[in-house]
């Protein structure tokens, strides 16, 4: 049980508390059935601790790293038959919050249970996101902590400015993320959660170095 739960039921005023959240969980999940009627697939926007969160278009720099590394990520997986990669317009939904992360990840198990008319996506085994001046808060703050709290078990932020990405992989001792390396455009990164995926870091952010980490990991035994 955790700390913040004992120090709730440890005050003589925790029904009253327990009440007043029971009633503004409700009106926020009424709100959340609203923006599911209002989204469509030309809408970028997610639902986060009650409300709606419209996103502007991206700069060049974010689309860019975007699909390089989707591009990598996905034939890669697609070739080993290791699970499935969606980018961009695949909905999360978690127990509060609904994400349309840059690029997820759902392993052999997960991708089972995925049909062709599913809408909303269960929590992903590995999250990418790119920042943007408008998202960082979000993405450092928010689903960092909504993605460790649902055991999505590898989360990389990719810097498109100082060509940087950073590893996340959930501590065993607090369920939450650990820094697991800052790597720089000079490194190789290897995923934990898709099996031997590894990548130079130049890939993500340059085509030619893209092109040839797609032959190499083709080709890779």
């Amino acid at each position: 049980m955790s700390d913040l739960l004992l120090q709730l039921l440890d005050t003589p005023q925790a029904p009253l508390i327990i009440q007043k959240a029971q009633i503004f969980l409700h009106n926020e999940y009424q709100k959340r059935q609203a923006f599911y009627q209002w989204l469509d697939e030309d809408k970028k926007a997610e639902f986060i601790n009650g409300e709606v969160v419209v996103h502007s278009p991206a700069l060049d720099r974010h689309n860019s790293a975007m699909l390089l590394l989707a591009t990598l990520l996905r034939v890669y997986v697609d070739d080993r038959r290791l699970g499935i990669v969606r980018a961009e317009k695949a909905l999360v939904e978690l127990t509060r919050n609904s994400y349309e992360p840059d690029i997820c990840y759902f392993g052999p198990e997960k991708a089972a249970s995925i049909g062709e008319e599913l809408l909303y996506y269960p929590a992903p085994d590995l999250v990418v996101e790119v920042l943007s001046k408008s998202t960082e808060k979000i993405d450092r703050e928010v689903k960092f902590a909504d993605y460790a709290a649902h055991q999505v078990a590898e989360y990389w932020i990719i810097d498109p400015k100082r060509r940087t990405i950073e590893q996340y992989g959930i501590d065993a001792d607090t369920e939450e993320y650990a820094l697991l390396g800052l790597f720089g455009i000079k490194d190789t990164i290897a995923s934990h959660a898709v099996r031997s995926f590894s990548i130079p870091v130049r890939a993500v952010f340059d085509v030619t170095a893209n092109v040839a980490a797609l032959r190499t990991l083709l080709t890779a035994p």
